[in-house]
Parts: structure tokens; sequence; C-alpha cells
């Protein structure tokens, strides 16, 4: 489908400044969704909503399905009178730039349990009701997962195939014994995922009621320790023990010599597409049901990927092998209807994958900071661009614009210098009025470069494993931002969607 001309920001929850430890899905999101409205913007785009794993990264984690329960907000809790005030006290961590991850999730625990037993010992008639019929719905992944996370625990989190035997390979009694043993368990994992997603739909219809459209991210791969490789290892390549056999990367690139080995199980495509690809059907209808459009991850996978024997230490010793294309996506179009889909197509984009996404229409990325590596052909320089794509400065994956400029080289800082006709000095602004006035239908940009800040304030160094994802603004921070100066871009570029009555 095409978008209309619009703009917005891209930010994750967890980047939202707070009490907690962590960003959630509280006052300060809310403040967030009003910013985006005082300033005209219209797009929300985050990252994965699901819950973490290795490394924190929302692209590494137990469900492709299940909700990041650490966004929950306490302050919500309290005024459903599930925890009193004094409670979430215990849990508040001093704010700062970064994101508290192993204080925040120890605290939290504790929390959530309290919230839970609250929860059961108070259940009106009608909240069973809508329990229950939450669990129906989701029915396909949850019960597995809230077992996977028990399972998970008990095991320290270990690898799955790690397990014992009989609950590793879901042999019936041992489904039935684990069920029994960790009950307790089980209840907190339901109520968690229950309460996750009561949050987000109310948060998400705030933003709906005032024109935001929010776009979401489906990462192409899963990861191999999740509850969904677990429950259907027939459709990933890993031996009878669970083990990996083939997994996924890219071959050297922009971001990395020797490629990126990911690590994630690839598909056994033969499989799902014997079964009509109902798991990536069941996957989208509930991305689709999360969010009002999804930017999907690694999106030339779907027309060849790159497939590396397990025991590789390097992604350099690959293959590309030919994916589902167009016999997937057809599938998905007829199961779900009309698909508000962004490609992720960077890197090096074949034919093949240019005829994929543009049989469907799907807008592609542009952004900004490649433009200036080479001359006036350079496809990701604005006045190359064709309206049906989205402009970013820089993704999640890149430097902030500052901190880009500040590292480039020389000749790169000349020609965004003479492009942009500045000195270079305000360079995030120059990137932002550049990506505002361009004929892309959609203008996203980092929360970073509206708020002037560099290298230190980046989000993720593709091809590392840790020191990522813990980028957080302060309240200060946020105040500091030039709304005039974004709303002044939205108007001039006429990106300013107009709502009609």
């Amino acid at each position: 489908m095409r978008f209309p001309r619009s703009c917005g920001t891209l930010v994750h929850p967890t980047s939202f400044p707070g009490k907690y430890g962590i960003g959630d899905f509280g006052n300060e999101a809310r403040a967030f969704i009003d910013f985006l409205e005082r300033t005209h913007q219209t797009i929300w785009q985050l990252l994965p909503l699901t819950p973490t794993g290795y490394g924190n990264s929302p692209y590494a984690s137990f469900s492709a399905f299940a909700g990041n329960t650490y966004l929950i907000s306490p302050d919500i809790l309290i005024s459903k009178g599930l925890i009193t005030r004094a409670e979430a006290a215990k849990t508040e961590i001093a704010p700062g730039v970064e994101v508290s991850y192993d204080e925040a999730f120890a605290k939290k625990d504790e929390l959530f349990k309290v919230a839970s037993t609250s929860f059961y010992a108070n259940l009106t008639s009608e909240e069973e009701k809508n329990f229950k019929s939450f669990k129906k719905a989701n029915k396909h992944w949850l019960d597995d997962y809230v077992l996977f996370m028990a399972c998970s625990l008990h095991y320290n989190k270990q690898p799955w195939n790690k397990w014992d035997k009989d609950i590793a390979q879901r042999k019936p009694e041992a489904l039935k014994s684990y069920k029994k043993k960790f009950k307790e368990e089980i209840s907190l994992q339901y109520w968690m995922q229950y309460e996750f997603n009561n949050q987000w739909v109310e948060l998400k219809k705030y933003a709906n009621e005032k024109n935001i459209r929010v776009v979401g991210d489906i990462p192409i791969f899963v990861d191999h320790n999740s509850s969904d490789v677990w429950a259907n290892p027939q459709y990933f390549e890993v031996d009878k023990q669970g083990n990996r056999v083939l997994v996924a990367g890219v071959p050297p690139d922009y971001f990395s010599e020797t490629g990126q080995l990911w690590g994630n199980p690839q598909y056994n495509w033969k499989e799902l597409e014997k079964d009509g690809f109902s798991w990536w059907v069941d996957r989208f209808k509930h991305m689709f049901n999360t969010c009002d459009a999804i930017r999907v991850d690694h999106f030339r996978g779907f027309d060849e990927y790159w497939e590396v024997n397990a025991k590789e230490e390097t992604a350099i010793n690959g293959r590309w092998v030919e994916g589902p294309g167009e016999k997937l996506f057809d599938t998905i179009l007829k199961e779900c209807g009309e698909l508000p889909i962004i490609a992720e197509d960077l890197g090096f984009v074949t034919e093949g994958v240019e005829k994929l996404r543009d049989k469907y229409a799907f807008p592609g990325m542009k952004i900004i900071q490649f433009a200036f590596d080479s001359d006036s052909t350079n496809a990701f320089l604005p006045h190359n661009y064709p309206q049906n794509s989205v402009v970013y400065t820089g993704t999640h994956d890149n430097d902030t614009s500052i901190g880009w400029y500040n590292q480039a080289p020389e000749q790169e800082k000349h020609r965004v210098r003479v492009y942009s006709k500045s000195d270079g000095s305000s360079i995030n602004w120059e990137f932002i009025r550049l990506g505002m006035l361009s004929v892309s239908d959609q203008a996203i940009f980092p929360m970073q470069d509206f708020m002037n800040l560099d290298t230190s304030h980046r989000m993720n160094f593709p091809g590392t494993s840790s020191g990522n994802w813990l980028w957080r603004y302060t309240n200060h921070m946020f105040s500091e931002i030039d709304e005039e100066r974004i709303a002044s871009f939205v108007e001039l570029s006429n990106r300013k969607v107009i709502v009609k009555s």
C-alpha cells in the first residue's frame, strides 16, 4: 500500500525516561506521543516489542509473538490497584542515559509477582472473561511460551536443547509433568503477557486518537533459544537434539569485514510451505494487530538468504540460497489483506529483491548517511529517491548524524557541506531538512538527531554483542528539543497530514 506524505520519529520504549531503570508504557510514553502531536508528526517507529534474550537485543528474543513485560509500567499497575505506591517505590532506580537492565529486571520481577498475586486474588467476573478471551485468542503461541519461560528460568536460561531430554524434545508426559510442576510460574507468565497487551493496546489507542501511526518491526529470523524453535523444530534447520545445523548471517559488508554471523537457525522453508506458511501467516497477523504498519527487517532474506554452517566462526564461508519470495507474500496477502509494510532493503540490493519489493509496492529505505561516499549518482542522495520510499538520517544501526559527521572522511564531509550548502556545524538539522524536503512519502528520524546528540548516545553497533541497546534520554534532553523548528520543517515540506472529518 502507499502511505501518505508524512514524517515521524524512531525511538524504542526502553529509551524513554523514568524512575524504574528502563523506559515503559507509562506517562513518559504519552509525553512522547504528545510531542509528536505538537510537532505535527504522525509516525512513531519502534524496534521489536518482544522479550529480549542475549545481550538485551530486541532482535534476539525468547518469542516472535510475546511482549517484553519489562515495558509494563508500575505507575499503571498502581492506578489499577494491583500494587501500592510504597511497593512501586522500592523498584525505583536513579535515572540516567543508559538502561539499568539487570537492576530493573530484578526489581520488576519481584514487583510483578506482587501484582500478579493481587490480580488473581481480586479477579472479577468481567476481568476473568477478558483474561480467558486473551488466552484463547493467543493460544497458538501463548501456551508454549509460558511453559517455555517457566522451564527456561528453572534451567537458568540455558538454551532449551540443554534441558532434560524429555522436556527439550516435548515428550507428552514431560509436558504434562512440567506444567504441573511450574503451575505458579506459568500463572505469572500468563498474567504478565495479559498486562503487557492491555497496556500496549491503551498506549497505541492514545497514539491513534492523535492521528499517529505506529510502525513496528519484524525481524526475519528468530532466536534459537526461543519458544518458537522449541515448539516448532520442524520449521527450522535444527537436528533431532535441537542443535543448529544451518544459521543466518550476511556476508562482508559496510558494517563488517567478516560479515555478520547472527547464529539464528535458518528456516526449513519446504516444511513451512507444506503447512501453507501458517506460522508466518500467524506472525504477520499478530504484528498487524499490534501495530499499524511493519518494517520488515532484512527483507532481502525473503528473496535469497545467506546460509552458513553452524560450525563456522564467521559469516565469510556461506552461500546464497533462494528464499520463499512471492509464494510467501502471496499467501500473506491472501490471508491478511492489505500489507502496510516497509521493506528494509539496505545493503547490496539485487534485481530479485527489487522485483519482490515492487510487486507489492513496499516502500524501501533510504539512509542519508550513506549518500556521500561517491558521486551524484549515489542512490542515497535525496535527489535520486523514488517517491515510494522512506528516508532516514540513520537508523538504530547507525551512528547519530553528529557522530557520523565527526568521524567521516574529510572528502565525505566536503560533499556534505557542498550538497547541504552549510558549514556542517548543525549537520543533524541539515540532514533532517534534506530528508523532510525529499520526495520520499515518509521521513523518519531517530530521536537522537532531534536532540543534537553525538556517538555516545548511539543505540547499536552491528556485529558486536555487548554494550548495545542501552540508550535512554533524560527529561532535560526532551525539554531542550527545538519543537518549533521541527514543526516548521513539517509545514514547509508538506508532511502535515490533514485528518478528514
